[in-house]
């Protein structure tokens, strides 16, 4: 059976990649895209599908999955819309916490819907994480770090922020020093991500990396993953996504869960 797709975020950075490799996937089809600033425009290289600048008029040409590539304050809009209309959705963008996760998760099982996010659809950063999911059964201590173009707005990465959420499923790490003992300005310990201790980093030459390092009495380990400056790593993790969500009802977090079922 052929898997109906709409793009959200067409004209962006992993959204141009996204479109065409839909398009000519035997088993996918392209049936709609949406990309407000070039709405009325057919997608570049595939000019049969004409973007559309909402997600709602897309929907309007029956579609089986939609992937959103857009904004962190966009995202959780373009969602709720799709389950409404009762199509599965595959996320990418980063920015939602674990409450709008969770409010997604709610709609999606009163619709019947599945819905799979990741902080990253990469291999190697679905590597990372269960990586580091085994480190923390093992080792009580540990802290995120997250890098990004200075020009990233929304803190930390999904990336980081999934990592630090998951680390929580399996315990929370022991601090040495509580903050309210601290001297000094508190806010140079990071934020506290479901019990994680995140920091933060935005300057230029980045793209996008984590690491989890992880101390115990006299060695460390750091477990990175490092994004180069092509968007290709997506797109493969993403597509695996589009084909697993319609057997999903709810939510699934990670990309992981995927390749790794319990």
């Amino acid at each position: 059976m052929t898997i109906r797709i709409c793009v959200a975020g067409a004209t962006g950075w992993v959204g141009e990649a996204l479109c065409p490799a839909v398009a000519s996937a035997s088993d996918l089809r392209l049936v709609g895209a949406v990309a407000r600033k070039a709405a009325g425009r057919p997608v570049p290289g595939i000019p049969e599908v004409a973007i559309s600048g909402s997600v709602a008029e897309a929907l309007k040409t029956p579609a089986d999955v939609l992937i959103d590539y857009t904004r962190p304050d966009i995202v959780k809009d373009n969602a709720l819309t799709a389950i409404a209309a009762g199509v599965a959705v595959v996320i990418g963008t980063s920015g939602l916490s674990a409450d709008d996760y969770a409010e997604l998760d709610g709609a999606a099982r009163k619709k019947g819907v599945g819905v799979i996010a990741a902080g990253n659809f990469s291999l190697t950063a679905a590597l990372m994480l269960r990586f580091a999911l085994t480190a923390a059964e093992h080792v009580p201590q540990w802290e995120v770090l997250d890098y990004a173009s200075f020009t990233k707005p929304d803190v930390p990465s999904g990336t980081a922020r999934e990592l630090a959420e998951r680390l929580s499923e399996v315990r929370r790490p022991k601090i040495g020093v509580p903050l309210e003992k601290l001297h000094g300005p508190k806010e140079t310990r990071g934020a506290e991500i479901a019990g994680t201790r995140v920091h933060s980093m935005r300057l230029p030459s980045y793209v996008l990396a984590v690491e989890a390092l992880f101390g115990a009495e006299s060695e460390r380990l750091t477990i990175r993953h490092d994004a180069g400056t092509s968007p290709a790593p997506y797109v493969a993790g993403t597509l695996l996504a589009a084909r697993k969500v319609g057997g999903v009802t709810g939510l699934v977090r990670g990309l992981d869960r995927l390749l790794f079922p319990e």
